[in-house]
């Protein structure tokens, strides 16, 4: 896999946090929490293949694929080890990692994600449907996958999936169709926390998060009240306390 594009933000000299996206969304889901984020940590946020304006992706790709991309981003910087925290899709690639790689990820937050996201055949009728259609069909109705009923501020981020390219788009899908990652939890060794939205659809808190947890070592829990499944875009305020607790508990950066 290619290095990704990418964005650097904050202190040159402070520690690293990389911040993935979930599936039909660019970086730009990260931006409420930048300003709290970039006051401590020097924060790395990079785009699926094909969102965000990124080149769409030559064949088709795994989340392991993803997470080696990361692995070269990081390497490319000289950066040996960060923490990393993701959404959805973003949250499969930290955990792949955290798995692959444990030396360098420091500390992981894995938000509104899962170990597996249900059965392959729904993920790989998507990837049929765009490829067929568009992302015009999964952009009308992402509004009520991603966030409660009562949220108002869902266009920018329906408007990030518009601007996806349909393979990119796909291809994500195919990959996390392939994904499950049940088996290994326990290999994961960087202090995590698991976040969760209360009202999230795609992975709600039973059978999603609360496996992460369990699988994990010592992982924490947190679930959002009031939060679908972009939990960091519908409750800012909750999740950025929750991340940067965790990331102030264990990812002060090397010798520090």
């Amino acid at each position: 896999m290619t290095v990704p594009q990418h964005r650097l933000d904050g202190p040159e000299d402070a520690p690293v946090v990389v911040l993935g996206p979930s599936l039909g969304t660019s970086m730009d889901l990260w931006l409420p929490q930048l300003p709290a984020l970039t006051r401590t940590w020097r924060v790395l946020r990079y785009d699926l293949p094909g969102h965000g304006g990124a080149p769409a992706p030559g064949g088709p790709f795994t989340i392991g694929d993803l997470a080696g991309g990361i692995i070269a981003l990081l390497d490319g910087l000289g950066v040996d080890r960060a923490a990393y925290a993701g959404v959805s899709l973003g949250g499969a690639v930290g955990t792949a990692l955290a798995i692959r790689a444990p030396d360098r990820v420091a500390s992981l937050v894995l938000c509104c994600t899962s170990p597996r996201f249900g059965d392959p055949g729904p993920w790989r009728d998507r990837a049929a449907l765009v490829r067929r259609e568009g992302v015009g069909p999964v952009a009308d109705t992402a509004a009520g996958r991603w966030f409660t009923r009562s949220f108002t501020g869902a266009e920018p981020y329906v408007a990030m999936l518009r601007a996806t390219d349909p393979e990119g788009y796909a291809g994500c899908c195919d990959a996390l169709a392939g994904f499950d990652a049940t088996g290994r939890l326990a290999e994961i060794t960087a202090p995590a926390l698991v976040i969760a939205g209360s009202q999230d659809g795609p992975t709600p808190p039973q059978g999603h998060a609360d496996r992460l947890a369990a699988g994990i070592p010592d992982a924490r829990l947190t679930v959002i009240e009031g939060a679908g499944h972009l939990a960091n875009a519908e409750r800012p305020v909750a999740v950025t306390k929750a991340v940067t607790a965790h990331l102030d508990r264990t990812w002060k950066g090397p010798g520090r």
